[in-house]
């Protein structure tokens, strides 16, 4: 299974290299594979698609300025996750602290892709509005490791190493939030205890 990674690691490894030449088709191939990923991360924390987005815009900004730091060999897209996870922490402090209010009420998976309008996506939409709205309830940490994990598919080393975080601190976090979780979608989902 190992062996599958590794042809991930290589093209990135060699994108890193080119960028760090100047080679700017490396640099636009690195934001499109990454830009969903850190858009996701930089949301989920400011739950403001333009607040988002203004973070997305910094966070490429920064990879340009610090690739020479990226070291060769460590999880490039968890690295690229710190910065943006600290850049959301930056805007935060500095633009939206007192004021919660600015956040926006579009959900995860709104903020993802864009409506469908489809019969059967309809039916699903209301579970995942309610799922998107209770993701929001959960405590920030919780949240950050729940989005990261689920929306994101990223594996709980690399989920501690872009939160800066220990992986035991990851999967407590996690179990945590999936515990809310459970309890709070239960009516929702007819199910009884």
């Amino acid at each position: 299974m190992a062996d599958e990674r590794q042809p991930v690691a290589e093209p990135v490894a060699a994108l890193v290299d080119r960028v760090r030449a100047g080679d700017r088709d490396a640099f636009l191939t690195i934001v499109q594979t990454y830009q969903q990923k850190v858009f996701m991360m930089a949301y989920a924390m400011l739950r403001n698609r333009e607040d988002a987005l203004d973070v997305v815009q910094e966070t490429f900004f920064r990879l340009h300025q610090k690739i020479e730091t990226y070291r060769p060999g460590s999880g490039f897209q968890a690295w690229l996750l710190q910065i943006a996870r600290r850049l959301a922490i930056d805007y935060y402090r500095k633009h939206l602290k007192d004021d919660r209010a600015h956040a926006s009420n579009l959900s995860l998976e709104d903020a993802r892709v864009a409506t469908e309008s489809n019969p059967a996506a309809e039916r699903a939409a209301d579970l995942r509005q309610v799922l998107s709205r209770e993701v929001g309830r959960l405590a920030e940490r919780q949240q950050r490791v729940f989005v990261l994990r689920h929306y994101e598919e990223l594996q709980f080393h690399e989920i501690a190493e872009a939160l800066d975080i220990s992986v035991g601190t990851a999967k407590s976090l996690h179990f945590k939030a999936v515990q809310n979780l459970k309890k709070w979608l239960t009516p929702y989902l007819g199910v009884t205890t």
